[in-house]
């Protein structure tokens, strides 16, 4: 078997966020699945967030173990060319 899952998307996210917003609708344009997680709501999600990305703000963006950054930092990288191979579980 030479087929490759796609890694996990996760999506570190609070409620009023419009970036969270832009990043969900991106990704749903590329028909990508994602797994949303409220660091609004749980504390301990906010704190394992900041741990994973050494960043406070929202959205944080992970594509398995790679860590793309916020809404502008994945544009950048999709506008590079190096999001698409993440998706294939190639690093960019």
């Amino acid at each position: 078997m030479n087929e490759q899952a796609t890694p996990e998307i996760t999506l570190y996210t609070s409620a009023v966020c419009a970036y969270c917003v832009a990043a969900k609708n991106f990704l749903r344009s590329k028909g990508l699945a994602w797994t949303e997680v409220r660091i609004d709501t749980d504390p301990a999600e906010r704190e394992r967030m900041v741990a994973l990305a050494r960043k406070t703000s929202v959205p944080q963006i992970f594509v398995g173990d790679v860590h793309v950054g916020g809404y502008d930092d994945m544009m950048a990288l999709h506008r590079a060319g190096g999001f698409e191979p993440l998706l294939s579980g190639k690093d960019a």
